[in-house]
């Protein structure tokens, strides 16, 4: 019997392995073990350690490969652990082409590790596909996407991009953390890995370090367990657990934080005393009719540029609610620096090319009242104008 196509709200709640078959429980046991017995020598067991593979881990798996589209899901000691296994795919000599204001960790990671390993990377405006095909060389292996961009929030045509790719035969990458699947699902889109920061809005708590991919074809998810079983780069049974606990309640907490998200976006807009707001969701955003083509909502993140560094700090020192804080993604809002804290690792020339200025702070809205929060930053603002 085929299974119903339940609507992404209900797949939250019911994916497969939300009742343990075993005893019935409500949750996924949390197997904490590092090794398992075998009965019979000649016929081994599912799992036999837990580096290669762990029950509760794989129904952490198996539910984000099933929530994006896509053949085989995996689970990471964190975000960059997730994005640079990702990255083992390639080889020295290959050339990749990156969205240029990529995550800070991300821009460390190629310019300062894989870099020394003879990787070569183009950073390049990816809201101008003209710029992307340019970018291609003899070498060009992969192009890496993050859509919105962190902290900037530019937009990527992830089906344009994604098309020309298969074109010349490139790997597609895209970073999903921002919007999750509840929004956004690349792989419906031709993509071939997802990646997301579990760490963010998919946990949700800010209490789990976690990171996953996603494959779109067995054959790349083989490639991926591979290099997961051979880096060691896994989830622990525990943090697997609290992330299912997180993403049970994806659905609930993006569309709370998303209405509170455009609210405040507006209200700065209003503001005459901030340069520049970026969020998807204002009319005057750029790539906004690109966005709705292939995101079914605007998400939680607000980025905005109060006019100075030495503004942004002040600000940051007088806020009360919000945690001041690397990350985002939380049930509490989280006000972060990204030029001291996300993206610390840019010099101060790439990342004001970048358009990550001096005064850009970058707001993730969580589950507080947002008029309690927009009263909170409008104190913080009115003093320091």
């Amino acid at each position: 019997m085929s299974r119903v196509p339940y609507r992404f709200e209900t797949r939250l709640l019911h994916f497969g392995g939300e009742i343990d078959s075993a005893t019935g429980a409500s949750s996924v046991p949390i197997y904490q073990a590092s090794t398992f017995h075998h009965e019979d020598i000649f016929h081994p067991p599912v799992h036999d350690y837990s580096r290669s593979g762990n029950p509760t881990r794989q129904k952490l798996e198996d539910y984000i490969a099933q929530l994006e589209g896509g053949a085989q899901g995996f689970a990471y000691a964190s975000g960059m652990a997730a994005i640079s296994s990702t990255f083992m795919l390639l080889s020295a000599g290959d050339h990749i082409i990156v969205t240029e204001d990529v995550y800070g960790g991300t821009y460390r990671l190629l310019t300062s590790i894989l870099n020394r390993m003879g990787m070569e990377f183009t950073f390049v405006d990816m809201t101008d596909l003209e710029q992307v095909k340019e970018a291609l060389q003899p070498n060009t292996k992969a192009v890496y996407m993050e859509t919105p961009s962190n902290p900037t929030l530019k937009i990527t045509d992830i089906g344009a991009i994604t098309a020309w790719a298969l074109d010349h035969g490139l790997l597609t990458i895209v970073d999903n953390t921002f919007m999750t699947p509840y929004y956004q699902r690349p792989i419906e889109l031709g993509v071939d890995i997802v990646l997301h920061s579990a760490t963010k809005f998919l946990g949700g708590h800010s209490d789990v370090l976690a990171g996953l991919a996603v494959a779109r074809t067995e054959s790349l998810g083989t490639k991926l367990k591979q290099l997961q079983n051979g880096l060691g780069t896994v989830l622990g049974a525990q943090d697997s657990w609290l992330l299912m606990r997180g993403m049970k309640t994806l659905g609930a907490r993006m569309t709370y934080s998303e209405q509170g998200a455009a609210k405040l976006a507006a209200w700065l807009t209003g503001r005459s005393d901030i340069e520049a707001v970026y969020y998807p969701g204002l009319l005057d955003h750029p790539g906004r009719e690109i966005h709705e083509k292939q995101c079914s909502g605007y998400g939680a993140v607000v980025s905005f540029d109060v006019g100075s560094g030495e503004r942004a700090k002040q600000v940051l020192n007088a806020v009360s609610l919000p945690l001041v804080a690397v990350s985002l993604g939380a049930v509490e809002s989280i006000l972060s620096y990204p030029a001291m804290m996300s993206h610390a690792a840019m010099g101060e020339k790439v990342r004001h090319e970048r358009g990550i200025t001096d005064g850009l702070l970058r707001f993730s809205v969580g589950l507080e009242d947002i008029d309690d929060l927009i009263g909170d930053l409008a104190r913080a603002l009115d003093v320091y104008k």
